[in-house]
């Protein structure tokens, strides 16, 4: 996707948003984490997008990365894998329903943190915050 531009023409596309990229810059990196299990595939596959649409928004290209990267650490708790994984660890083989439902709380509760702080790094309230 990064070769073909695939992922810069969809930087530009997000870049409509203006101003409320901020505010899903960490939501793509949740998603992109717990649908692929791995923050490094994550970050490959949407780093150039957020650095792309946060150039063309104004938004600080270090932050959005930035973003993505540390919102995709809290999708990672429920991707598949980490869930098959920690309920064999643990002997409750079959249990990673239950297991999804008790973290499913957690990631959301500490996106919307990383949400809120993501926003207020993007204005001058916290912007002091960002190299």
């Amino acid at each position: 996707m990064n070769v073909s531009g695939q992922t810069n023409s969809l930087g530009f596309a997000l870049a409509s948003a203006g101003g409320f990229f901020a505010f899903l810059s960490p939501l793509l990196g949740w998603i992109g984490v717990a649908l692929t299990g791995s923050d490094t595939s994550s970050n490959s596959l949407f780093g150039q997008l957020q650095v792309t649409a946060a150039q063309q928004t104004g938004l600080s290209p270090v932050l959005m990365a930035a973003s993505n990267s540390s919102a995709g650490v809290l999708g990672k708790m429920l991707s598949l894998q980490n869930l098959a994984v920690a309920s064999a660890a643990v002997g409750l083989d079959g249990a990673e329903s239950v297991l999804f439902r008790k973290l499913l709380g957690w990631s959301l509760g500490l996106l919307a943190f990383i949400t809120i702080l993501v926003l207020l790094q993007s204005t001058p309230v916290l912007g002091w915050m960002v190299p």
